[in-house]
């Protein structure tokens, strides 16, 4: 979304965005996934669980970290991955909030 767009919806609506774009690929959320299951840093086994070619993983992974969900250390030569926690509490914050929104179309609704 270019930056002129952006300045018309508020700060959340613009985070809630780029959390719901950078989630809305199956290979990152399976990512995602891995990583949480794995209680630790990770390094360098998401290509075989994942069963994507490297190149893909690391786009997918580079989208992951430039939003902010995922930390990455480099160790050698190998990059660790780990969920940023902080940032992952605030997402899901936000995705309750929208979630938590009453909808009150009653019977006039479509």
């Amino acid at each position: 979304m270019g930056a002129t767009k952006s300045e018309k919806f508020t700060e959340k609506q613009n985070e809630l965005a780029g959390l719901a774009k950078v989630l809305g690929h199956p290979a990152r959320i399976a990512i995602l996934q891995f990583i949480m299951k794995q209680n630790s840093c990770v390094c360098g086994d998401i290509v075989g669980a994942i069963g994507l070619a490297q190149a893909t993983v690391s786009q997918h992974l580079k989208e992951l970290k430039l939003q902010g969900l995922i930390k990455g250390d480099i160790e050698g030569t190998s990059v660790c991955y780990c969920i940023n926690e902080s940032l992952w509490n605030k997402a899901k914050d936000l995705f309750d909030g929208l979630f938590e929104e009453n909808i009150n179309c009653g019977d006039n609704c479509c």
